[in-house]
């Protein structure tokens, strides 16, 4: 099984922001784990444990609650914040 290809900058890294717009990217790994852009990066380096486990898709936050990357619990802001929040 190939590991998808995401896009990456020319650092190698998967970016956290998407462009143009500069809105919060979060990853998903096979596992269905939400993981930020320097956790999906790592999850992809060791080609053996990315065909498992690796990041495979991709979307911007655009609103909600933060979400949590399940590796380093870092959260990941959504773009227009909860709109829960404001009721």
């Amino acid at each position: 099984m190939k590991v998808k290809e995401l896009t990456r900058d020319k650092d190698g890294k998967l970016p956290a922001f998407a462009w143009p717009g500069g809105y919060p990217m979060f990853y998903l790994d096979k596992q269905g784990s939400t993981l930020c852009a320097d956790c999906a990066t790592n999850s992809l380096v060791d080609i053996e444990f990315a065909e498992d486990f690796g990041a495979t898709d991709c979307d911007v936050h655009w609103e909600g609650q933060p979400l949590t990357c399940e590796d380093c619990n870092c959260e990941i802001e959504s773009a227009y914040g909860d709109p829960e929040e404001n009721k």
